[in-house]
């Protein structure tokens, strides 16, 4: 089974005068259909630089990273949002909603985007709503919605397009233990039952057994011997071969 985001030699430097920040450095990283890997490190080692590039919205300084099999480097600013659009699901730690759309409304959108019609879309946005347990609140405006209800809607919006890997950043940072734990089995199903690659930063320690493996980035560099780490508590009878062969 290929990767759905394969990383070599990745790196980014930011222009900052004349010796500029080198925020990524040398990664290399696979993620495959069916696994759920979490990103951690401390706060400015290059966790969301990282997912942003693995989710074409930063470009990378050097180096390649394949999407579904297909180089990402080198491509232009009008290349990559088709790319996002046809593979790629976001979820953020700000949920991103547009508040002057309803819940159903901020589905639809990214169905718009497809080109689905507008009563298909509506159609799709119900039953994405009422996969994350949210079919009641379709008219609700984000400002009538919970922290928790809100990231549910933006899981949904994730999930319109059918993206083979799902991207989050920090996705339960806002959300209490309860409602996080919930927003984190979603993530689980996603990869585990619904076979997509998802890739979460997180700083949570609450949510780590969620973890098939987690790389842990420091000084934007993979700090060595975590680049394989599998969670302890992963059932690896569900983990993906490719996964399973470094236990």
């Amino acid at each position: 089974m290929h990767a759905a985001i394969e990383v070599r030699d990745l790196t980014k430097k930011y222009d900052d005068g004349t010796a500029g920040t080198l925020a990524l450095r040398g990664i290399d990283v696979d993620v495959h259909p069916g696994e759920l890997l979490m990103l951690m490190g401390p706060s400015g080692s290059g966790k969301t630089t990282l997912l942003s590039i693995m989710g074409c919205i930063l470009t990378a300084t050097s180096g390649s990273i394949r999407v579904d099999g297909r180089e990402v480097v080198g491509l232009s600013e009008k290349q990559l949002p088709a790319l996002r659009l046809e593979h790629i699901g976001f979820v953020f730690q700000g949920f991103n909603l547009f508040p002057t759309l309803t819940a159903g409304e901020n589905v639809e959108l990214m169905l718009d985007l497809k080109g689905i019609s507008a009563a298909k879309a509506k159609k799709r946005a119900q039953e994405l709503l009422e996969q994350v347990g949210l079919s009641e609140k379709y008219a609700s405006f984000p400002s009538d919605l919970s922290g928790g209800q809100k990231q549910r809607v933006a899981i949904a919006r994730a999930l319109a397009g059918d993206p083979g890997i799902i991207l989050a950043d920090e996705p339960t940072a806002a959300l209490d233990s309860h409602t996080g734990r919930t927003v984190m089995e979603m993530m689980s199903d996603l990869a585990h039952k619904r076979n997509r690659a998802v890739v979460i930063v997180t700083h949570d320690s609450r949510v780590l057994n969620f973890a098939d493996r987690i790389v842990r980035i420091e000084d934007g560099a993979i700090a060595r011997g975590e680049a394989e780490m599998v969670h302890p508590g992963m059932l690896l009878e569900n983990a993906p071969e490719a996964i399973r062969s470094h236990v």
